[in-house]
């Protein structure tokens, strides 16, 4: 399935726990329909050598609302420069 959600797009949250928020999506499972999305879902994680460290977990792609894509503006901006 193709998704219309990149990385690097600019999302809003629509449910859950954090609804609201806005960010960037930072990395995408296909196969899961997932997204982790930058300061959503902060969860805890521990590293023997960097000990507790908070990271963005992944939501579910429904969740989300497209903002803003980086591909959209190269496209406009090439069709405009003819």
């Amino acid at each position: 399935m193709k998704l219309k959600i990149k990385k690097d797009a600019t999302v809003e949250v629509i449910t859950g726990n954090d609804k609201g928020k806005q960010g960037q999506v930072l990395d995408i499972d296909k196969r899961a329909m997932r997204i982790k999305v930058k300061g959503v879902k902060m969860m805890t994680h521990f590293d023997r050598e960097n000990g507790l460290e908070k990271k963005e977990g992944y939501i579910d792609y429904s969740n989300v609302k497209l903002i803003s894509n980086p591909t959209e503006k190269k496209k406009i901006a090439k069709k405009r420069a003819k």
